[in-house]
């Protein structure tokens, strides 16, 4: 039995705790103790964490099981250790306890399922490529085991969440609204799921936010390839010209769509803050290189750079000169300074909320392909106040990485809300505000821009 008992019981990171418990654990959480050690059986069918209480000064030990709907919830918890050694060797001998009983779910009574987005429910011809590939490809297994965990808490509100996930018309816009919820739980929120519009209504610190999600859709005369290329197929000049009208038009018309919607005008949510939070999937990659252009749209200048005699960056505001529609049509720039833009605290945008992001943080929770090298590489936000130009990195992803749901997220505040966002409630995310024409941001030490994963695998021998 020595040999067994080492083997059933084994030290994991909190990376890996964390894709498994995600909304499980309550955001307050935080205050009363502090998770030291993370725990689980060989079969990941039973967790434990161990923490220090801070008003007691004492270590709780907590046991968690999947229950009836596959989420890990709580069902054993110890308090009152006086050592950490000896909570240890609690937690594990419950843990060994527990696998040797064969226990894999305890009902809790709990009546918010999640959702299966793997059991295929549309006809094959209508299913969207990128859906396939995330089912059926090895090397896209750390993205859909980390999507199947955070399904296991998302509840279908609408009753089509799956029917959409799997389809070519709605998968990008639910795969966003899945990276969406993984971030909000992560930022500390509590979701209010009773309500069927916005999207989400969130809860911290008694504030009570509306988020509605919304995409770039792709035309359909551009539809998914199967097989994206890593290598970006569009020059710098072609990207130029894109931002300078195309595509602020693109984000203005998915911003419009909403804003047609009127959710300030809905009881629950009466004066209380409202976020629009757009993604762009209108073609392979777009992501890559659109955000200038949204920068452009809803605040309405554009900002040339040059450098003075003593070699200084100084820039120049330069309003933004109306965008023309293919039929001729007009469009001011400026979505901050529309009718009815005032209902609209900010706007939430993110370029690496994709298949890649769920990989990254699949592979860092321990769901990588053994075999698979997986190097991320992009460019991110310079610090130099100097600078015009992002900083490039690369790195190998792994289980030691600490990237976090929030990374790359940017809110862009609006300067004439009727409820201000508190920066507080959204801390690692870059926050920007318009002020005296002028952009004036906060980043975090690590901001990207964009990002793209590449994938080595080895050649059968």
């Amino acid at each position: 039995m020595g040999n067994l008992d080492k083997e059933l019981v084994e030290e994991i990171t909190k990376n890996r705790f964390d894709i498994f418990v995600l909304n499980s654990r309550h955001p307050n959480s935080k205050f009363i103790a502090k998770e030291l050690e993370y725990y689980s059986n060989f079969n990941k069918t039973i967790l434990g964490t161990i923490l220090f209480d801070y008003t007691d000064e004492d270590f709780s030990c907590v046991i968690l099981c999947r229950d009836e709907n596959r989420k890990f919830k709580a069902f054993d918890v110890k308090t009152d250790f006086k050592s950490i050694a000896v909570a240890r060797k609690w937690i594990k001998r419950k843990i060994k306890d527990y696998t040797r009983n064969k226990l894999e779910v305890v009902e809790q009574g709990d009546n918010e399922k999640g959702v299966e987005l793997f059991n295929d429910i549309v006809a094959k011809s209508k299913m969207h490529p990128y859906y396939v590939i995330l089912r059926d490809d090895l090397s896209k297994v750390p993205a859909k085991s980390a999507i199947i965990e955070i399904a296991n808490h998302f509840g279908d509100i609408d009753g089509n969440f799956v029917d959409q996930f799997q389809s070519v018309n709605g998968f990008d816009s639910r795969l966003w609204e899945i990276y969406l919820f993984a971030f909000l739980t992560e930022e500390g929120f509590l979701f209010d799921r009773s309500k069927f519009r916005p999207d989400f209504v969130v809860n911290k610190d008694g504030i009570e936010i509306g988020i509605e999600a919304v995409i770039v859709a792709r035309p359909k005369n551009n539809p998914p390839t199967t097989h994206p290329s890593t290598i970006l197929r569009i020059t710098p000049e072609e990207v130029e010209k894109e931002n300078s009208n195309d595509m602020p038009l693109r984000f203005g018309s998915a911003l419009y769509s909403k804003m047609t919607k009127k959710y300030w005008e809905d009881a629950h949510l009466k004066d209380k803050p409202l976020i629009l939070a757009i993604a762009d999937f209108h073609a392979d990659q777009s992501m890559l290189w659109s955000f200038p252009a949204l920068l452009g749209y809803i605040y309405g200048y554009d900002y040339p750079y040059s450098f003075n005699e003593n070699k200084e960056l100084v820039i120049t505001p330069k309003k933004i000169e109306p965008y023309v529609k293919p039929n001729g049509e007009l469009i001011d720039s400026g979505f901050f300074f529309t009718k009815d833009s005032e209902n609209v605290s900010a706007i939430l945008f993110s370029a690496t909320a994709t298949i890649s992001k769920f990989s990254r943080m699949g592979i860092q929770a321990g769901f990588g392909v053994k075999e698979h090298t997986v190097l991320r590489m992009g460019a991110k936000f310079n610090h130099d106040s100097n600078a015009f130009l992002p900083k490039k990195f690369a790195y190998e992803v792994n289980e030691n990485c600490t990237e976090t749901w929030g990374e790359g997220v940017n809110l862009f505040h609006n300067p004439n809300a009727k409820y201000p966002i508190d920066i507080d409630l959204f801390p690692n995310v870059a926050h920007h505000f318009l002020i005296d024409e002028h952009i004036h941001s906060i980043y975090p030490e690590f901001h990207p821009y964009f990002s793209i994963n590449q994938i080595l695998i080895p050649k059968p021998k």
